[in-house]
Protein backbone atom coordinates (compact mmCIF):
# COMPACT_ATOMS: atom_id res chain seq x y z
CA UNK A 1 0.00 0.00 0.00
CA UNK A 2 1.59 3.52 -1.16
CA UNK A 3 2.29 6.19 1.83
CA UNK A 4 -0.12 8.97 2.41
CA UNK A 5 0.44 11.85 4.33
CA UNK A 6 -1.48 13.52 7.00
CA UNK A 7 -2.91 16.44 4.78
CA UNK A 8 -3.89 13.94 1.82
CA UNK A 9 -7.29 13.56 1.30
CA UNK A 10 -9.26 10.54 0.94
CA UNK A 11 -10.53 9.00 -1.72
CA UNK A 12 -14.36 9.80 -1.58
CA UNK A 13 -14.20 12.08 1.47
CA UNK A 14 -17.59 13.08 2.02
CA UNK A 15 -17.58 16.57 3.31
CA UNK A 16 -14.72 19.05 3.92
CA UNK A 17 -13.10 17.38 7.51
CA UNK A 18 -10.71 14.45 6.96
CA UNK A 19 -12.61 12.55 9.70
CA UNK A 20 -15.99 12.00 8.37
CA UNK A 21 -15.10 8.90 6.83
CA UNK A 22 -11.67 8.16 8.80
CA UNK A 23 -10.75 4.79 10.14
CA UNK A 24 -9.06 5.51 13.46
CA UNK A 25 -7.16 3.02 15.94
CA UNK A 26 -7.28 2.91 19.34
CA UNK A 27 -3.85 2.55 21.17
CA UNK A 28 -3.50 0.97 24.28
CA UNK A 29 -0.08 2.31 24.71
CA UNK A 30 0.45 0.35 27.88
CA UNK A 31 -0.01 -2.96 26.15
CA UNK A 32 1.12 -1.73 22.17
CA UNK A 33 4.90 -2.09 22.60
CA UNK A 34 7.33 -2.19 25.17
CA UNK A 35 10.87 -0.52 24.36
CA UNK A 36 12.88 -0.95 27.29
CA UNK A 37 11.38 -4.38 28.67
CA UNK A 38 9.91 -3.10 31.85
CA UNK A 39 6.63 -5.28 31.31
CA UNK A 40 4.94 -2.26 30.12
CA UNK A 41 4.12 -0.37 27.07
CA UNK A 42 5.61 2.90 26.43
CA UNK A 43 5.67 5.79 23.34
CA UNK A 44 8.93 4.40 22.40
CA UNK A 45 7.03 1.52 21.90
CA UNK A 46 4.18 3.49 19.65
CA UNK A 47 6.14 4.82 17.68
CA UNK A 48 8.29 1.99 16.74
CA UNK A 49 5.05 0.60 14.90
CA UNK A 50 3.70 3.19 13.35
CA UNK A 51 4.71 1.76 9.90
CA UNK A 52 2.41 -1.24 10.73
CA UNK A 53 -0.32 1.27 11.46
CA UNK A 54 0.70 3.07 8.25
CA UNK A 55 0.55 -0.36 6.28
CA UNK A 56 -2.52 -1.77 8.43
CA UNK A 57 -4.80 1.34 5.94
CA UNK A 58 -5.68 3.84 8.90
CA UNK A 59 -6.13 7.38 8.91
CA UNK A 60 -5.52 8.09 12.53
CA UNK A 61 -4.12 7.12 16.10
CA UNK A 62 -6.08 7.57 19.04
CA UNK A 63 -3.66 7.14 21.72
CA UNK A 64 -5.54 6.46 25.57
CA UNK A 65 -3.76 8.29 28.14
CA UNK A 66 0.05 8.64 28.96
CA UNK A 67 -0.10 11.66 31.28
CA UNK A 68 1.76 11.64 34.58
CA UNK A 69 -0.73 9.18 37.22
CA UNK A 70 -0.12 7.09 40.21
CA UNK A 71 -1.89 4.65 37.56
CA UNK A 72 -4.83 4.03 40.25
CA UNK A 73 -7.37 3.54 36.81
CA UNK A 74 -4.78 3.28 34.32
CA UNK A 75 -3.56 6.57 33.41
CA UNK A 76 -7.47 7.86 33.84
CA UNK A 77 -6.48 9.45 37.13
CA UNK A 78 -3.44 12.47 36.09
CA UNK A 79 -1.81 14.33 37.72
CA UNK A 80 -0.10 16.19 35.53
CA UNK A 81 -2.00 16.68 32.12
CA UNK A 82 1.10 18.07 30.91
CA UNK A 83 3.55 15.42 31.38
CA UNK A 84 4.08 12.26 30.42
CA UNK A 85 4.43 9.10 33.47
CA UNK A 86 8.07 7.90 33.00
CA UNK A 87 6.23 4.36 32.64
CA UNK A 88 5.56 5.95 29.26
CA UNK A 89 8.57 7.61 28.68
CA UNK A 90 8.89 11.83 28.40
CA UNK A 91 7.70 14.82 26.66
CA UNK A 92 9.97 14.10 23.82
CA UNK A 93 8.91 10.93 23.27
CA UNK A 94 5.82 12.65 23.13
CA UNK A 95 6.76 15.26 20.26
CA UNK A 96 8.95 12.29 18.41
CA UNK A 97 5.43 10.40 18.17
CA UNK A 98 3.83 13.15 16.82
CA UNK A 99 6.34 14.21 14.47
CA UNK A 100 6.89 10.66 13.45
CA UNK A 101 3.36 9.56 13.19
CA UNK A 102 2.96 13.19 10.51
CA UNK A 103 5.85 11.82 8.50
CA UNK A 104 3.99 8.39 8.13
CA UNK A 105 0.47 9.64 7.03
CA UNK A 106 -1.14 9.13 10.09
CA UNK A 107 -3.00 11.68 12.39
CA UNK A 108 -2.80 11.76 16.32
CA UNK A 109 -5.78 11.84 18.84
CA UNK A 110 -4.99 12.25 22.25
CA UNK A 111 -7.22 11.50 25.16
CA UNK A 112 -8.42 14.36 27.33
CA UNK A 113 -9.70 13.46 31.27
CA UNK A 114 -11.61 16.89 31.82
CA UNK A 115 -14.61 15.47 34.35
CA UNK A 116 -12.04 14.43 37.47
CA UNK A 117 -8.12 14.46 38.48
CA UNK A 118 -5.94 12.31 40.59
CA UNK A 119 -6.20 12.54 44.08
CA UNK A 120 -2.26 13.65 43.55
CA UNK A 121 -3.45 16.85 41.59
CA UNK A 122 -1.54 19.48 42.83
CA UNK A 123 -4.50 21.09 43.58
CA UNK A 124 -6.30 18.87 45.42
CA UNK A 125 -3.29 18.12 47.17
CA UNK A 126 -2.95 21.26 48.11
CA UNK A 127 -6.85 21.77 48.53
CA UNK A 128 -6.76 18.85 51.47
CA UNK A 129 -3.48 20.43 53.00
CA UNK A 130 -4.97 23.67 53.75
CA UNK A 131 -8.03 22.23 55.17
CA UNK A 132 -11.52 23.83 55.02
CA UNK A 133 -11.86 26.78 53.63
CA UNK A 134 -9.33 26.40 51.67
CA UNK A 135 -9.86 28.18 48.12
CA UNK A 136 -8.70 25.15 46.05
CA UNK A 137 -11.44 23.38 47.16
CA UNK A 138 -14.25 25.40 45.42
CA UNK A 139 -12.20 23.68 42.45
CA UNK A 140 -13.73 20.58 43.28
CA UNK A 141 -17.17 19.41 44.92
CA UNK A 142 -15.92 19.27 48.81
CA UNK A 143 -19.65 19.29 50.99
CA UNK A 144 -20.20 18.97 54.62
CA UNK A 145 -21.78 15.60 55.48
CA UNK A 146 -25.48 14.85 56.64
CA UNK A 147 -26.66 13.16 59.99
CA UNK A 148 -25.82 14.56 63.36
CA UNK A 149 -22.06 14.48 63.09
CA UNK A 150 -21.19 14.48 59.31
CA UNK A 151 -21.11 11.28 59.31
CA UNK A 152 -23.35 10.51 56.31
CA UNK A 153 -22.30 11.12 52.08
CA UNK A 154 -23.75 14.29 51.08
CA UNK A 155 -26.08 12.90 49.13
CA UNK A 156 -27.31 9.11 47.85
CA UNK A 157 -24.84 9.30 44.44
CA UNK A 158 -23.22 5.59 43.84
CA UNK A 159 -19.43 5.49 42.08
CA UNK A 160 -19.85 4.23 38.44
CA UNK A 161 -17.13 1.67 39.97
CA UNK A 162 -19.42 0.48 42.96
CA UNK A 163 -19.96 2.30 46.18
CA UNK A 164 -20.71 5.50 47.67
CA UNK A 165 -19.66 8.75 45.01
CA UNK A 166 -18.42 10.38 47.78
CA UNK A 167 -15.15 9.99 50.34
CA UNK A 168 -14.61 11.33 53.34
CA UNK A 169 -11.41 13.51 54.21
CA UNK A 170 -9.21 14.12 57.05
CA UNK A 171 -8.95 17.68 58.87
CA UNK A 172 -5.34 18.96 58.85
CA UNK A 173 -5.59 18.11 63.10
CA UNK A 174 -6.84 15.04 62.52
CA UNK A 175 -10.68 15.36 62.78
CA UNK A 176 -13.09 14.33 60.54
CA UNK A 177 -13.55 16.76 57.68
CA UNK A 178 -15.68 17.46 54.60
CA UNK A 179 -16.58 14.81 51.72
CA UNK A 180 -15.23 15.25 48.18
CA UNK A 181 -17.39 13.63 45.20
CA UNK A 182 -15.94 11.03 42.98
CA UNK A 183 -18.50 9.39 40.38
CA UNK A 184 -15.55 6.85 39.75
CA UNK A 185 -12.39 5.62 42.34
CA UNK A 186 -11.57 7.40 45.52
CA UNK A 187 -8.52 8.96 43.51
CA UNK A 188 -10.41 10.49 40.95
CA UNK A 189 -11.97 13.46 42.57
CA UNK A 190 -14.72 15.77 40.06
CA UNK A 191 -13.62 18.76 39.01
CA UNK A 192 -16.16 21.62 39.60
CA UNK A 193 -16.78 23.18 36.04
CA UNK A 194 -18.74 26.27 37.71
CA UNK A 195 -15.19 27.18 38.74
CA UNK A 196 -14.35 29.49 36.17
CA UNK A 197 -10.16 28.44 37.12
CA UNK A 198 -10.91 24.81 35.92
CA UNK A 199 -12.39 26.20 32.09
CA UNK A 200 -8.96 28.68 31.90
CA UNK A 201 -6.76 25.74 33.23
CA UNK A 202 -8.42 23.22 30.21
CA UNK A 203 -8.20 25.36 27.69
CA UNK A 204 -4.68 26.00 28.33
CA UNK A 205 -4.13 22.26 28.81
CA UNK A 206 -5.58 22.33 25.19
CA UNK A 207 -3.27 24.54 23.22
CA UNK A 208 -0.08 23.00 25.47
CA UNK A 209 -1.36 20.03 23.41
CA UNK A 210 -2.28 21.64 20.12
CA UNK A 211 0.99 23.28 20.43
CA UNK A 212 2.55 20.45 20.23
CA UNK A 213 1.49 19.41 16.71
CA UNK A 214 -1.57 16.96 18.25
CA UNK A 215 -4.79 16.60 15.94
CA UNK A 216 -7.54 16.00 18.12
CA UNK A 217 -8.89 14.96 21.52
CA UNK A 218 -10.89 11.97 22.63
CA UNK A 219 -12.79 13.39 25.57
CA UNK A 220 -13.33 11.40 28.24
CA UNK A 221 -16.71 11.54 30.62
CA UNK A 222 -17.49 14.24 28.03
CA UNK A 223 -20.89 13.92 29.65
CA UNK A 224 -19.93 14.43 32.75
CA UNK A 225 -18.57 17.79 33.37
CA UNK A 226 -21.28 19.51 35.12
CA UNK A 227 -23.64 18.59 37.70
CA UNK A 228 -27.53 19.30 38.59
CA UNK A 229 -27.48 22.38 40.75
CA UNK A 230 -27.49 21.85 44.34
CA UNK A 231 -26.27 17.83 43.58
CA UNK A 232 -29.96 16.41 44.39
CA UNK A 233 -30.78 12.98 45.73
CA UNK A 234 -31.47 10.32 42.83
CA UNK A 235 -34.46 9.30 45.20
CA UNK A 236 -35.40 5.71 46.27
CA UNK A 237 -35.44 3.33 43.68
CA UNK A 238 -32.87 4.94 41.06
CA UNK A 239 -30.72 1.46 41.03
CA UNK A 240 -27.50 0.95 40.26
CA UNK A 241 -25.24 3.37 38.92
CA UNK A 242 -24.54 3.17 35.08
CA UNK A 243 -22.99 4.68 31.96
CA UNK A 244 -25.79 4.10 29.79
CA UNK A 245 -28.94 4.62 31.66
CA UNK A 246 -32.26 4.92 30.27
CA UNK A 247 -33.00 8.58 31.67
CA UNK A 248 -30.56 11.72 32.59
CA UNK A 249 -29.00 11.38 35.47
CA UNK A 250 -27.99 14.65 37.99
CA UNK A 251 -24.24 13.98 37.25
CA UNK A 252 -25.06 13.12 33.42
CA UNK A 253 -25.65 14.58 29.96
CA UNK A 254 -26.04 18.10 31.76
CA UNK A 255 -27.27 21.18 29.51
CA UNK A 256 -24.33 22.70 30.48
CA UNK A 257 -21.64 20.61 29.06
CA UNK A 258 -22.46 22.27 26.32
CA UNK A 259 -21.32 25.57 26.41
CA UNK A 260 -18.28 24.38 27.50
CA UNK A 261 -17.86 22.53 24.15
CA UNK A 262 -18.90 25.52 21.98
CA UNK A 263 -15.70 27.27 24.36
CA UNK A 264 -13.92 24.57 22.54
CA UNK A 265 -15.19 24.40 19.63
CA UNK A 266 -14.09 28.14 19.11
CA UNK A 267 -10.46 27.48 20.37
CA UNK A 268 -9.58 24.52 18.26
CA UNK A 269 -10.96 25.80 14.94
CA UNK A 270 -8.25 29.16 15.36
CA UNK A 271 -5.69 25.84 14.72
CA UNK A 272 -4.63 24.89 10.74
CA UNK A 273 -5.04 21.16 9.59
CA UNK A 274 -8.74 20.27 10.86
CA UNK A 275 -7.92 19.08 14.37
CA UNK A 276 -11.05 17.85 15.78
CA UNK A 277 -12.96 16.61 19.42
CA UNK A 278 -14.47 13.10 19.97
CA UNK A 279 -16.71 12.71 22.79
CA UNK A 280 -16.67 9.79 24.92
CA UNK A 281 -20.61 10.38 25.59
CA UNK A 282 -22.97 7.92 27.11
CA UNK A 283 -26.34 8.85 26.79
CA UNK A 284 -29.64 7.33 26.79
CA UNK A 285 -30.16 7.65 23.03
CA UNK A 286 -28.30 8.12 19.74
CA UNK A 287 -30.69 11.83 19.46
CA UNK A 288 -29.10 12.49 23.03
CA UNK A 289 -25.32 12.28 22.13
CA UNK A 290 -26.63 14.30 18.32
CA UNK A 291 -26.37 17.27 20.65
CA UNK A 292 -22.76 17.17 21.65
CA UNK A 293 -21.74 16.74 17.77
CA UNK A 294 -23.98 19.93 17.03
CA UNK A 295 -22.14 21.76 14.49
CA UNK A 296 -20.46 24.52 17.40
CA UNK A 297 -19.77 21.69 19.56
CA UNK A 298 -17.46 18.32 19.02
CA UNK A 299 -16.57 16.86 15.55
CA UNK A 300 -17.68 13.38 16.11
CA UNK A 301 -19.10 10.55 19.45
CA UNK A 302 -18.62 6.85 19.73
CA UNK A 303 -21.75 5.34 19.22
CA UNK A 304 -22.14 3.14 22.10
CA UNK A 305 -25.69 2.26 21.18
CA UNK A 306 -24.33 0.39 18.24
CA UNK A 307 -21.11 -1.29 20.01
CA UNK A 308 -23.83 -2.85 22.68
CA UNK A 309 -26.14 -3.89 19.63
CA UNK A 310 -26.26 -7.68 19.92
CA UNK A 311 -25.62 -9.88 16.81
CA UNK A 312 -28.97 -9.48 15.50
CA UNK A 313 -30.19 -8.38 12.24
CA UNK A 314 -33.31 -6.85 13.44
CA UNK A 315 -31.52 -5.13 16.07
CA UNK A 316 -29.14 -3.94 14.07
CA UNK A 317 -30.73 -2.32 11.53
CA UNK A 318 -32.40 -0.28 13.93
CA UNK A 319 -29.34 1.34 15.49
CA UNK A 320 -28.12 1.41 11.70
CA UNK A 321 -31.41 3.83 10.83
CA UNK A 322 -31.59 5.80 14.15
CA UNK A 323 -27.73 6.52 14.08
CA UNK A 324 -27.99 7.90 10.79
CA UNK A 325 -31.26 9.25 11.07
CA UNK A 326 -29.69 11.71 14.45
CA UNK A 327 -26.15 12.39 13.08
CA UNK A 328 -28.14 13.67 9.52
CA UNK A 329 -29.59 17.12 10.97
CA UNK A 330 -26.53 18.17 12.78
CA UNK A 331 -24.34 17.74 9.68
CA UNK A 332 -22.00 15.21 12.10
CA UNK A 333 -20.93 11.58 10.82
CA UNK A 334 -22.16 8.86 12.05
CA UNK A 335 -19.06 6.35 14.47
CA UNK A 336 -19.39 2.81 14.60
CA UNK A 337 -17.09 1.22 17.03
CA UNK A 338 -17.40 -2.72 18.27
CA UNK A 339 -14.66 -3.13 20.78
CA UNK A 340 -12.37 -0.63 23.28
CA UNK A 341 -10.49 -0.78 26.47
CA UNK A 342 -13.55 -0.84 28.33
CA UNK A 343 -15.17 -3.87 27.00
CA UNK A 344 -14.57 -7.48 26.34
CA UNK A 345 -13.01 -7.77 22.77
CA UNK A 346 -16.16 -8.48 20.25
CA UNK A 347 -14.60 -11.65 19.10
CA UNK A 348 -15.73 -13.02 22.79
CA UNK A 349 -19.05 -11.36 23.30
CA UNK A 350 -20.68 -12.44 19.48
CA UNK A 351 -18.98 -16.01 20.91
CA UNK A 352 -21.48 -15.83 24.01
CA UNK A 353 -24.88 -15.58 23.70
CA UNK A 354 -26.82 -12.47 23.46
CA UNK A 355 -27.76 -10.57 26.62
CA UNK A 356 -24.66 -11.20 28.66
CA UNK A 357 -23.42 -7.05 29.00
CA UNK A 358 -20.05 -5.94 27.52
CA UNK A 359 -17.89 -7.53 30.32
CA UNK A 360 -17.94 -11.21 29.92
CA UNK A 361 -16.03 -14.23 31.78
CA UNK A 362 -16.90 -16.63 29.59
CA UNK A 363 -15.18 -17.52 26.13
CA UNK A 364 -18.11 -19.22 24.38
CA UNK A 365 -17.50 -20.59 21.07
CA UNK A 366 -14.18 -18.95 19.89
CA UNK A 367 -14.67 -20.17 16.29
CA UNK A 368 -17.99 -18.70 16.20
CA UNK A 369 -17.12 -15.39 17.81
CA UNK A 370 -14.27 -14.77 15.00
CA UNK A 371 -16.41 -15.66 12.17
CA UNK A 372 -19.01 -13.59 13.60
CA UNK A 373 -16.36 -10.66 14.74
CA UNK A 374 -14.97 -10.83 10.90
CA UNK A 375 -18.45 -10.95 9.32
CA UNK A 376 -19.44 -7.64 11.91
CA UNK A 377 -16.43 -5.74 10.69
CA UNK A 378 -16.93 -5.99 7.01
CA UNK A 379 -20.89 -4.42 8.05
CA UNK A 380 -19.38 -1.79 9.95
CA UNK A 381 -16.32 -0.54 7.60
CA UNK A 382 -19.25 -0.33 4.77
CA UNK A 383 -21.67 1.98 6.31
CA UNK A 384 -21.07 5.65 5.71
CA UNK A 385 -19.59 7.79 8.39
CA UNK A 386 -16.35 7.22 10.65
CA UNK A 387 -15.07 3.80 12.15
CA UNK A 388 -12.80 2.81 15.02
CA UNK A 389 -10.74 -0.27 15.44
CA UNK A 390 -9.33 -1.21 18.82
CA UNK A 391 -5.58 -2.61 18.69
CA UNK A 392 -5.70 -6.28 18.23
CA UNK A 393 -9.23 -6.55 16.97
CA UNK A 394 -7.24 -6.80 13.52
CA UNK A 395 -5.52 -10.07 14.64
CA UNK A 396 -9.07 -11.89 15.87
CA UNK A 397 -8.12 -11.56 19.55
CA UNK A 398 -10.62 -13.09 22.08
CA UNK A 399 -10.89 -11.31 25.64
CA UNK A 400 -8.88 -13.09 27.99
CA UNK A 401 -11.27 -14.67 30.23
CA UNK A 402 -9.27 -16.48 32.22
CA UNK A 403 -6.99 -14.31 34.19
CA UNK A 404 -6.35 -15.14 37.62
CA UNK A 405 -8.00 -13.10 40.46
CA UNK A 406 -4.29 -11.82 41.98
CA UNK A 407 -2.99 -10.14 38.60
CA UNK A 408 -6.38 -8.30 37.72
CA UNK A 409 -5.69 -4.47 38.29
CA UNK A 410 -8.75 -3.04 37.14
CA UNK A 411 -10.09 -0.82 39.97
CA UNK A 412 -14.15 -1.48 39.86
CA UNK A 413 -13.01 -5.21 39.85
CA UNK A 414 -12.31 -4.76 43.70
CA UNK A 415 -14.99 -2.70 44.25
CA UNK A 416 -18.70 -3.97 45.07
CA UNK A 417 -21.56 -3.28 43.20
CA UNK A 418 -19.78 -1.33 40.05
CA UNK A 419 -18.76 -2.04 36.88
CA UNK A 420 -17.67 -5.71 36.30
CA UNK A 421 -14.65 -4.99 36.65
CA UNK A 422 -13.40 -7.36 33.68
CA UNK A 423 -11.73 -4.80 31.86
CA UNK A 424 -8.45 -6.32 32.10
CA UNK A 425 -9.12 -9.49 29.60
CA UNK A 426 -9.35 -6.71 26.58
CA UNK A 427 -5.99 -5.24 27.67
CA UNK A 428 -3.97 -7.79 27.71
CA UNK A 429 -0.26 -6.83 25.69
CA UNK A 430 -1.11 -7.99 22.16
CA UNK A 431 1.32 -10.71 19.91
CA UNK A 432 3.42 -8.96 17.39
CA UNK A 433 5.97 -12.50 17.04
CA UNK A 434 4.92 -16.12 17.07
CA UNK A 435 7.80 -16.64 19.83
CA UNK A 436 9.62 -14.74 23.10
CA UNK A 437 9.01 -13.95 26.39
CA UNK A 438 5.89 -11.49 25.38
CA UNK A 439 5.41 -12.60 21.90
CA UNK A 440 7.24 -9.44 20.58
CA UNK A 441 5.83 -6.56 22.55
CA UNK A 442 8.70 -6.13 24.20
CA UNK A 443 12.39 -7.73 25.24
CA UNK A 444 10.73 -9.54 28.72
CA UNK A 445 7.44 -10.04 29.90
CA UNK A 446 4.45 -8.34 30.30
CA UNK A 447 2.22 -6.18 32.52
CA UNK A 448 -0.68 -8.91 31.52
CA UNK A 449 0.30 -12.58 31.11
CA UNK A 450 -0.54 -13.31 27.63
CA UNK A 451 -2.21 -16.95 27.11
CA UNK A 452 0.20 -19.59 25.59
CA UNK A 453 -1.60 -19.60 22.20
CA UNK A 454 -1.49 -16.18 21.32
CA UNK A 455 1.97 -16.86 19.25
CA UNK A 456 -0.31 -18.30 16.54
CA UNK A 457 -2.85 -14.86 16.19
CA UNK A 458 0.34 -12.91 16.16
CA UNK A 459 1.23 -10.33 13.77
CA UNK A 460 4.24 -12.29 12.76
CA UNK A 461 2.18 -15.30 12.43
CA UNK A 462 -0.71 -13.28 10.04
CA UNK A 463 1.06 -11.55 8.05
CA UNK A 464 0.71 -12.62 4.40
CA UNK A 465 -1.28 -15.59 5.35
CA UNK A 466 -4.29 -15.66 2.83
CA UNK A 467 -7.42 -15.37 5.03
CA UNK A 468 -6.10 -14.14 8.14
CA UNK A 469 -8.41 -12.08 9.93
CA UNK A 470 -4.97 -9.59 9.38
CA UNK A 471 -4.98 -9.94 5.75
CA UNK A 472 -8.95 -9.50 6.21
CA UNK A 473 -8.69 -6.19 8.15
CA UNK A 474 -5.64 -5.20 5.40
CA UNK A 475 -7.75 -5.86 2.72
CA UNK A 476 -11.38 -4.39 4.15
CA UNK A 477 -9.43 -0.91 4.75
CA UNK A 478 -7.30 -0.75 1.12
CA UNK A 479 -10.59 -1.68 -0.50
CA UNK A 480 -11.91 0.97 1.51
CA UNK A 481 -9.61 4.06 0.45
CA UNK A 482 -10.01 2.85 -3.33
CA UNK A 483 -13.58 2.65 -3.42
CA UNK A 484 -15.67 6.01 -3.32
CA UNK A 485 -18.69 3.84 -1.99
CA UNK A 486 -17.50 2.62 1.16
CA UNK A 487 -17.71 4.96 3.91
CA UNK A 488 -18.79 8.08 2.37
CA UNK A 489 -22.14 9.63 2.25
CA UNK A 490 -24.94 9.83 5.39
CA UNK A 491 -27.47 7.21 4.32
CA UNK A 492 -27.75 3.53 3.10
CA UNK A 493 -30.25 2.13 0.73
CA UNK A 494 -31.75 -0.84 2.23
CA UNK A 495 -32.31 -3.85 -0.04
CA UNK A 496 -34.93 -6.78 0.06
CA UNK A 497 -33.50 -9.87 1.85
CA UNK A 498 -34.10 -13.14 3.14
CA UNK A 499 -35.05 -13.50 6.89
CA UNK A 500 -31.90 -12.59 9.19
CA UNK A 501 -29.67 -10.79 6.36
CA UNK A 502 -28.91 -7.14 6.56
CA UNK A 503 -28.29 -5.86 2.41
CA UNK A 504 -27.67 -2.32 1.41
CA UNK A 505 -26.51 -0.56 -1.71
CA UNK A 506 -24.30 2.31 -1.42
CA UNK A 507 -23.46 4.62 -5.03
CA UNK A 508 -20.73 6.85 -5.45
CA UNK A 509 -19.67 8.24 -8.86
CA UNK A 510 -20.01 5.36 -11.79
CA UNK A 511 -19.89 2.45 -8.63
CA UNK A 512 -22.15 1.21 -7.02
CA UNK A 513 -21.53 -0.90 -3.48
CA UNK A 514 -23.51 -3.94 -2.20
CA UNK A 515 -23.25 -5.22 0.90
CA UNK A 516 -24.97 -8.16 2.77
CA UNK A 517 -24.48 -9.37 6.33
CA UNK A 518 -25.95 -13.06 7.21
CA UNK A 519 -26.65 -12.44 10.69
CA UNK A 520 -28.35 -15.84 10.45
CA UNK A 521 -27.73 -19.55 11.28
CA UNK A 522 -27.93 -21.36 8.38
CA UNK A 523 -26.89 -20.50 4.93
CA UNK A 524 -29.54 -18.59 1.99
CA UNK A 525 -29.45 -18.31 -1.20
CA UNK A 526 -28.57 -14.39 -2.33
CA UNK A 527 -27.16 -14.05 -6.14
CA UNK A 528 -24.15 -12.29 -6.67
CA UNK A 529 -24.93 -9.01 -7.47
CA UNK A 530 -21.65 -7.36 -8.86
CA UNK A 531 -18.32 -8.97 -8.56
CA UNK A 532 -17.20 -10.24 -5.47
CA UNK A 533 -15.32 -7.30 -3.55
CA UNK A 534 -14.23 -8.93 0.15
CA UNK A 535 -15.82 -11.56 2.19
CA UNK A 536 -15.32 -12.30 5.50
CA UNK A 537 -15.35 -15.89 4.83
CA UNK A 538 -15.04 -18.15 2.16
CA UNK A 539 -18.02 -18.31 -0.65
CA UNK A 540 -18.10 -22.03 -1.94
CA UNK A 541 -21.15 -21.37 -3.70
CA UNK A 542 -21.62 -17.71 -5.63
CA UNK A 543 -25.22 -18.36 -5.32
CA UNK A 544 -25.34 -18.43 -1.67
CA UNK A 545 -24.41 -16.44 1.81
CA UNK A 546 -22.89 -18.91 4.28
CA UNK A 547 -23.69 -17.82 7.90
CA UNK A 548 -22.31 -15.08 9.92
CA UNK A 549 -20.89 -13.84 6.53
CA UNK A 550 -20.63 -10.42 4.84
CA UNK A 551 -19.54 -9.93 1.24
CA UNK A 552 -19.23 -6.90 -0.52
CA UNK A 553 -19.81 -6.43 -4.27
CA UNK A 554 -18.91 -4.13 -6.89
CA UNK A 555 -20.72 -2.97 -9.75
CA UNK A 556 -20.79 -0.03 -12.72
CA UNK A 557 -23.87 2.04 -11.84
Amino acid sequence: MSQHTADQPRTGTAGPGWWTEAVIYQVYPRSFGDSDGDGMGDLAGVRARLPYLRDLGVDAVWLSPFYASPQADAGYDVADYRAVDPVFGTLQDADELIREAHVQGLRIIVDLVPNHSSDRHDWFVRALADGPGSPLRERYHFRPGRGRDGELPPNDWESVFGGPAWTRTENPDGTPGDWYLHLFAPEQPDFDWEHPAVADEFRSILRFWLDRGVDGFRVDVAHGLVKAPGLPDLGAGAGRVGLLDDGVRPFFDQEGVHAVYRTWRALIEEYPGERIFVAEAWTPTVERTARYVRPDELHQAFNFQYLTTPWDAVALREVVDRSLDAMRPVGAPATWVLSNHDVTRHATRFANPPGLGTQLRTAGHRALGLRRARAATLLMLALPGSAYVYQGEELGLPDVVDLPDEVRQDPSFFRSAGQDGLRDGCRVPIPWTTDGPSHGFGPAGSWLPQPGEWGALSVQAQTGVTGSTLELYRAALAARRAHPALGAGDRVEWLSAPDGVLAFRRTAGDRVLTCAANIGGAAVPYPAPGEVLLASADLPDPGTLPPDTTVWWSSAH
